[in-house]
């Protein structure tokens, strides 16, 4: 699959795509455990545990997909990676490389210009604005360079276009984003189901909230499905057009 993509990519159908694999394991303990433990192990700006009778999600998304507050359009996206180091001087040593990692930065500005690109089709396109470039948010055990978009909603768009615009998001999908879904939908063998989707919610103001399904799991009679999880060991990788995978 790696080998196809690449060479769709030095043809030029796409600037980047993001593959993934699926793992399944059985587990013997309720859902609802499983959430309480990756509170305590994995805290992040999105966990989350959401029973949906015959199947759980349990995730802890650091990623905001789109959020929409007085019709105010918000989106964060996230590329670049680290883990945390094991005193101050290692961690921020590890930031400095992040930091300064050509592909990480070239990755994040592609995914920041998409995401802007995004927003502008629903927003007044004077009100476009890149609050934060490239700042790095430390987690538990890991760290992202993080950039934040927003603008204001037109008058004839609703929150819900917001989100259909920006949905899904590149960080998961690739550039362009439809060719990218094309080939992402013919080689991975299983459909993508609730990884790399949206959990949230809609307010009846018409306040949005809602982060990416990564770092989620499934949970259905018994049997734990992870995706795109590095912490799981699938095989979530970023090609990109002048990089090795990653």
């Amino acid at each position: 699959m790696v080998r196809k993509l690449r060479e769709r990519i030095i043809d030029g159908d796409f600037i980047q795509v993001v593959p993934s694999q699926r793992i399944a394991r059985k587990i013997g303990v309720h859902p609802f455990n499983v959430y309480q433990q990756l509170r305590k192990l994995n805290p992040s700006r999105y966990t989350f545990y959401v029973d949906c009778d015959d199947f759980q999600l349990v995730g802890s998304s650091p990623e905001m997909l789109v959020q929409v507050y007085n019709r105010e359009v918000t989106t964060h996206p996230i590329a670049g990676t680290r883990r945390r180091g094991k005193t101050p001087e290692e961690d921020d040593a590890l930031m400095t490389e992040l930091l300064g990692d050509i592909k990480e930065r070239a990755e994040h500005i592609m995914l920041v210009d998409l995401g802007r690109n995004d927003i502008n089709r629903v927003c007044v396109p004077t009100s476009t604005n890149l609050d934060a470039l490239m700042i790095v948010e430390k987690y538990s055990h890991v760290m992202h360079i993080v950039s934040h978009v927003s603008g204001k909603l037109r008058d004839e768009c609703s929150p819900f276009d917001a989100f259909r615009s920006i949905f899904p998001a590149g960080t998961v999908s690739g550039a362009p984003k439809v060719k990218a879904m094309e080939w992402i939908a013919t080689l991975e063998k299983e459909r993508r189901n609730v990884y790399a989707g949206a959990v949230g919610y809609f307010a009846f103001t018409g306040d949005i909230n809602t982060c990416i399904a990564i770092r989620t799991m499934t949970i259905k009679d018994n049997t734990a499905y992870l995706q795109g999880c590095p912490a799981a060991r699938t095989a979530s990788r970023t090609l990109l057009s002048f990089g090795r995978p990653s």
